[in-house]
């Protein structure tokens, strides 16, 4: 049976950066270390003011599509996954795929489009769609196109304001894949939370301490549920974990509770127990509390081992060094994770095809699903042809009085005209509005 899976994939960022611990901390008032250490982030991506999630997923597409040597006859379905839609209708979809055909000869009037919402884990449902629409032999031996596009924008003053960020990746699915070939399991963790919420609302509202609570809640339950059908998983057995990433300071916790849970009652508890101890089993105590204190103090002392750092520094870093840098992406965190993690392999010149990834998404409320992908022989040639390092190198670097404006700008409650940074080049533009409101993009040569 053909494998399924990540045939290409690319990049595109805001155009704008700012920088957390030089710009955004001494203008807040707070000491750079709570971004950096805390949260984990050193930048912010923005969207210029001709960018929207349109034109940033039109742009990562339009690249894939021309390096992978695509039509639009080639592809027979777009979703586009995105919690920052404009239009409770017409799906963004549509508008890319317009882009799309202003540059390209053909069309996709026979493409199925979608749009996907479930927060930031819709990214991942829609590669599912994809993936179960190849496997049911409806694809007449076309390729699915995969979009995740989000401008994450905070209220100002908002505590979630600095893990703000701008992007978006495209995804080609396909039979055969050069990249990474998906697994027929999935594990699942989800509940009725209400910890993220845009109740016809631009800016979310957030409980933060319960976002990061049922984040980490739903993660175990996807973990438990993936064994069930996957088998048992060592810590040995993958050699990268992409989370979902809306901070990195989110995931070291992630991580940490995932290596406790697949590390109980293994050969790296039993090595580990003269240092710390084993695991607390419930069993052994009167009640949930004192249990429950018992697996803390574990928990902090296996954080401070050699063993678990070694894992960390290995499997989980190398998929942070992208979200250090653009903030969070919301439907796009994890791929973006997922191809931190590929790069860092490919600079260090591992040979890493066969090896396997154990991929983590979360949408608040709330879902996670864990399933595995395997790297594939032209993995290497994948990530080579990214140029996400330009891209990020080449930003606007923005003031906190232009980062006032620019957030006003993409603010639909403001009417703040505010002129552009930087100049679209052989790419997606915003370009006014139609007669019944719609939005109008055009390609600029």
């Amino acid at each position: 049976m053909t494998g399924v899976g990540i045939d290409g994939i690319e990049i595109h960022t805001g155009k704008l950066r700012l920088d957390l611990p030089e710009t955004f901390a001494p203008a807040m008032g707070d000491s750079p270390e709570k971004y950096t250490k805390g949260l984990g982030l050193h930048a912010s991506s923005f969207p210029d003011t001709y960018e929207d999630i349109v034109t940033m997923g039109a742009n990562a597409a339009h690249r894939l599509m021309r390096r992978k040597g695509l039509e639009p006859d080639d592809i027979g379905r777009i979703d586009v996954a995105t919690e920052s839609a404009f239009d409770h209708s017409k799906p963004v979809s549509t508008y890319i795929a317009g882009c799309l055909e202003d540059v390209f000869e053909g069309d996709f009037h026979h493409a199925n489009k979608g749009e996907r919402k479930f927060a930031c884990v819709a990214g991942t449902q829609s590669i599912d769609d994809a993936y179960n629409w190849i496997r049911a032999d409806r694809h007449r031996g076309r390729a699915a196109l995969v979009i995740t596009t989000d401008t994450a924008l905070y209220a100002r003053d908002d505590p979630g304001e600095a893990t703000q960020g701008a992007g978006a990746v495209a995804m080609v699915i396909d039979e055969d894949p050069d990249l990474v070939e998906l697994s027929t399991e999935q594990g699942y963790g989800s509940a009725d939370e209400t910890d993220f919420l845009k109740p016809q609302q631009q800016f979310p509202s957030v409980d933060g301490k319960r976002s990061v609570n049922v984040y980490l809640a739903r993660m175990r339950e996807a973990l438990v549920d993936y064994q069930r059908v996957g088998g048992t998983i060592h810590a040995e057995d993958f050699r990268l974990g992409p989370f979902h990433t809306p901070f990195p300071g989110m995931v070291r916790k992630a991580a940490l509770l995932a290596y406790r849970h697949i590390t109980r009652d293994t050969d790296i508890e039993d090595e580990l127990a003269a240092e710390i101890g084993r695991q607390p089993r419930s069993e052994a105590f009167d009640d949930d509390e004192t249990y429950r204190e018992a697996l803390s103090e574990y928990t902090d002392a296996l954080k401070e081992t050699e063993r678990y750092r070694s894992w960390y520094d290995r499997t989980i870093d190398p998929t942070l060094d992208i979200s250090r840098r653009v903030g969070n992406w919301y439907t796009c965190s994890v791929h973006v994770a997922r191809v931190s993690g590929l790069k860092s392999l490919a600079e260090d010149g591992e040979d890493a095809a066969g090896k396997r990834l154990l991929v983590g998404s979360y949408g608040s409320g709330a879902q996670a699903e864990i399933h595995v992908e395997t790297i594939q022989e032209n993995w290497r040639e994948e990530i080579d042809a990214l140029n996400i390092d330009e891209q990020l190198a080449d930003r606007y670097e923005l003031t906190f009085a232009e980062y006032e404006d620019v957030h006003d700008a993409h603010n639909h409650d403001e009417d703040a005209a505010v002129e552009e940074f930087t100049t679209p080049d052989s790419e997606f533009a915003f370009d006014g509005w139609g007669r019944m409101g719609e939005r109008k993009y055009r390609f600029v040569e």
